[in-house]
């Protein structure tokens, strides 16, 4: 399974556009590794998690044809992880698309949004199927089997992440959240994975409240590794970054390379 990072960076980006912090000016001087978007990952180039509203950078940066995707999951509907005008753009009128359906998978908030989203733009013209998902059932989309989990981010909202057993691997993509509720552990322990996705929003500050810090990702790995979820040669990556945390990519690295993790970065390329 290939599993290609297309952006890795929390709500503001890395440099944030009005930020002069001193990481985003470090970030803006260094470039590279340290350019961070907004977080999705796609897999095999044709299931993609999140629709950010920097999916057009991605595909211009990473040489991506958006017609070879069939599925789309959301973990929620913060506008980092679900911009719908975009989707519009898939629409008559806006583009000359392919006639396959994309189909999008979300909690009842997303789908809703993103219905709202086509039906004032003249609706979905047969180019989007919507699908709500609900926790702990297992769905079966065209390209994956998908196991929606509660997550612990947003009080409002039922936000998730997501087990995906695909072309007989296995991946825990893990965020928005903080540390994991005990109904998610439970469900997970025995579970086999080959990568975990992680955040690491916080870095080290002292928070672990709806996103993650370095203490709660290490956490995670040792209850993974305690309950038996990581095969052999399993990987774990972090991704989702923030600028208020003031690491570089470096500084990521130098925290997890010793725990064997890896620190994901935009355009980062996995096969696992």
């Amino acid at each position: 399974m290939l599993v290609h990072f297309l952006g890795t960076a929390a709500f503001e980006g890395i440099p944030s556009l009005f930020c002069t912090c001193e990481l985003c000016v470090k970030a803006k001087a260094a470039g590279g590794k340290n350019i961070r978007t907004r977080t999705s990952v796609l897999f095999d180039n044709e299931l993609k998690v999140d629709f950010p509203p920097d999916t057009l950078l991605h595909m211009l940066r990473d040489g991506i044809d958006m017609e070879d995707m069939k599925d789309i999951i959301i973990t929620h509907t913060h506008s980092d992880h679900l911009y719908p005008d975009d989707l519009v753009a898939r629409l008559p009128g806006y583009a000359q698309a392919k006639d396959h359906t994309i189909h999008v998978y979300g909690n009842d908030a997303a789908i809703r949004i993103i219905h709202d989203t086509l039906v004032l733009n003249g609706g979905d013209h047969g180019k989007f199927e919507l699908h709500r998902v609900r926790p702990f059932e297992r769905t079966e989309l065209r390209t994956a089997v998908v196991t929606a989990l509660p997550a612990s981010h947003n009080p409002m909202e039922t936000c998730y992440v997501y087990y995906i057993e695909k072309n007989g691997k296995t991946v825990f993509y893990g965020h928005d959240s903080g540390r994991f509720p005990e109904e998610t552990w439970r469900w997970l322990e025995g579970k086999p994975v080959d990568l975990a996705i992680l955040e690491c929003t916080m870095g080290n500050i002292p928070y672990d409240v709806g996103h993650m810090n370095v203490d709660a990702v290490l956490d995670a790995q040792k209850r993974m590794a305690e309950t038996g979820m990581l095969r052999a040669g399993a990987k774990i990556a972090v991704t989702h970054f923030s600028h208020n945390a003031h690491l570089l990519h470096e500084d990521l690295t130098d925290i997890f390379a010793p725990h064997g993790i890896e620190v994901a970065f935009d355009g980062m390329r996995l096969e696992i």
